[in-house]
């Protein structure tokens, strides 16, 4: 008899939850899924995916944007509509870190009619070539978050855990922690617990292979008809005063560099600056240009990443290196890049 009861009250909380669920779903059904078919038949757009709102506030506030009256919120994202030199667009704030970058851009991808995505923002910058204010346009993007870390008296020479499996990977390298111990009192040499992390590359899924296949990307290259346009960008007088007092000492520029790299770490450390530069070469080091170059190449999307300087991650530099000082500067010189790569694009 008890066991009766039992099932019953089961069967109206599972009857509850579905009716629950089904209530929502008509809900987005009618009201938000009509004004997702709505925007999608006056596409297609440019998908401009921003970081941050203080990133996003300056291309808002440009004379080259409009805004249009649709706005749609979903999934705590918000998905606003307009144009920028009269080319339509969907602008979308992403926030902080990979998994925040990979949600967004993927909601963007999967909800509207897109058919390329413009990335911008600041960046760290691990390339003491370049300065402070400079834009840059990376040709390559890595996720460098993707770790194996290797136990304790294992070495180059041993297979990492699941290697076999084709999991994992030793062909990108590792750093090991040891060679950043500090020594004292006449030491030569030292261990460290932390042992090797392996860095690899991410497994994708693209749209047009056969689900559940994976493959792996490590370097993710912008599409190259825009590097190709980026280079009409070079030369763009970009601002090196936040007011008249506050200024670079060097007047910033458009740089075109090889490769950039994303984790979820904010990088203030000189020691790690130098060693990811040694390794992979990148200049702009973020937290969410690759997560949008892996869903863009997932998808299939043509896209560009556009990352301003704002500081040399871990310091080192002869002018003010805080992030705090020189982030607006270098959030509306990445605008001004961003407006004049969309000028350049055919209509």
């Amino acid at each position: 008899m008890r066991v009766g009861v039992l099932s019953i009250l089961l069967f109206a909380v599972v009857a509850f939850l579905s009716l629950e669920v089904e209530v929502a779903k008509a809900y987005l059904h009618g009201k938000t899924r009509a004004l997702i078919d709505y925007a999608n038949k006056h596409g297609p757009y440019l998908g401009i995916v921003i970081p941050n709102l203080y990133e996003m506030d300056p291309l808002i506030k440009h004379p080259s944007y409009k805004a249009s009256n649709l706005v749609i919120d979903f999934q705590g994202r918000r998905f606003r509509f307009g144009t920028v030199d009269n080319r339509k667009a969907i602008l979308v704030m992403t926030g902080l870190g990979v998994i925040n970058a990979g949600i967004t851009t993927q909601l963007l991808l999967a909800l509207f009619d897109v058919n390329s995505v413009v990335h911008y923002g600041i960046a760290g910058n691990a390339n003491s070539s370049l300065s402070v204010g400079d834009v840059t346009i990376a040709q390559y993007w890595a996720h460098t978050g993707l770790w194996n870390w290797q136990r304790y008296g294992a070495g180059p020479e041993d297979k990492l855990a699941l290697e076999e499996n084709g999991d994992y990977t030793r062909t990108i390298g590792f750093i090991k922690f040891a060679e950043y111990t500090k020594l004292s009192g006449g030491c030569k040499s030292a261990d460290n617990y932390l042992n090797n992390v392996w860095y690899q590359p991410e497994e994708v899924f693209p749209i047009d292979g056969t689900p559940e296949d994976r493959q792996h990307a490590f370097w993710v290259p912008i599409d190259p008809h825009y590097y190709k346009l980026s280079k009409k960008l070079l030369g763009l007088k970009l601002d090196g005063c936040i007011n008249t007092t506050t200024c670079l000492k060097r007047t910033p520029k458009v740089a075109l560099v090889k490769r950039g790299v994303s984790s979820s770490t904010y990088l203030d450390n000189a020691a790690y600056r130098s060693f990811i530069f040694d390794k992979f070469g990148p200049t702009p080091v973020d937290m969410e240009s690759a997560s949008v170059a892996l869903i863009c190449l997932q998808q299939r999307k043509p896209f560009v990443i556009i990352r301003s300087l704002s500081d040399l991650a871990g310091g080192g530099s002869a002018e003010s290196n805080e992030a705090d000082t020189f982030s607006i500067l270098a959030a509306n010189n990445s605008v001004k890049v961003v407006v004049e790569f969309i000028k350049s694009l055919p209509k």
